[in-house]
C-alpha cells in the first residue's frame, strides 16, 4: 500500500491473462505482497478483449463493474447477466464456473476479490463518507471523474489517505467499495 493510500492510474502495468483473451492490473492487494493462494482481498482491472472463461477462484467471492468500452453477456453458473458501463456492479461466487461473451468492442472492469469470510460491496454513486459496516476492514473509492488532484480511475484508501483529501472527495462520482468481516 502506498504511504498516501493513493494508487493511480498512471501507475498500473497490465499483463497478459494466461488464456490471451485479455490484461490484468493489480491495484492493491491484502496483506501487501499477498498471491493468488493467499490474499485477503483483492483489487485489480481487467481489459477483456474476447470472450471466454473466467479463471475459478474457489474459496473467493468476486465483484465486477464494468468502466468502460463494450458489453459483455457474462455467464455465472447456468445464470446469464448483461453488464456495461452502466450496470451496476456484479457479485458472484469464484466457485462458479464464468464466461463472458463480448457484444461490442474490449471492455474495461474493475473487480473486487474477496477470500471468504470476508465480504465486499460495491456501490456506484456520490461518495458518501458516512458508510461504515460491522467489521469494516478496509474502505477505498474509485474516481469516476477527476477530483481534489486525482484523475480518473485514480483508487484512493479512505482510511489511508490525508483526511483533507478525504474530505475534499465527498459527494465524488465512484464505485464505493467496503471490505468487512
Amino acid at each position: 500500500m502506498t504511504a498516501t493510500g493513493i494508487f493511480r492510474l498512471s501507475e498500473r502495468v497490465f499483463r497478459p491473462w494466461k488464456n490471451g483473451g485479455g490484461q490484468t492490473a493489480e491495484i492493491v492487494v491484502s496483506p501487501a505482497g499477498a498471491g493468488f493462494e493467499d490474499f485477503d482481498w483483492r483489487i485489480s482491472t481487467a481489459i477483456v478483449a474476447t470472450s471466454g472463461p473466467f479463471s475459478a477462484f474457489p474459496g473467493i467471492d468476486r465483484v465486477l463493474t464494468v468502466l468502460e468500452g463494450g458489453a459483455m453477456a457474462l455467464t455465472v453458473g447456468d445464470r446469464e447477466r448483461r453488464l456495461d458501463a452502466e450496470s451496476e456492479p456484479f457479485a458472484f461466487s469464484g466457485d462458479a464456473p464464468a464466461a463472458a461473451r463480448l457484444e461490442g468492442p474490449a471492455l474495461l472492469d474493475f473487480n473486487v476479490m474477496v477470500r471468504r469470510p470476508l465480504t465486499a460491496t460495491v456501490v456506484r454513486g456520490p461518495l458518501d463518507l458516512g458508510r461504515r459496516a460491522a467489521g469494516q476492514q478496509a474502505r477505498l473509492a474509485l474516481l469516476l471523474e477527476g477530483r481534489a488532484g486525482l484523475a480518473r480511475l485514480d483508487l484512493i484508501d479512505l482510511g489511508a489517505a490525508a483526511p483533507e483529501r478525504v474530505a475534499a472527495l465527498a459527494g465524488a462520482p465512484v464505485l464505493d467499495v467496503l471490505i468487512a468481516g
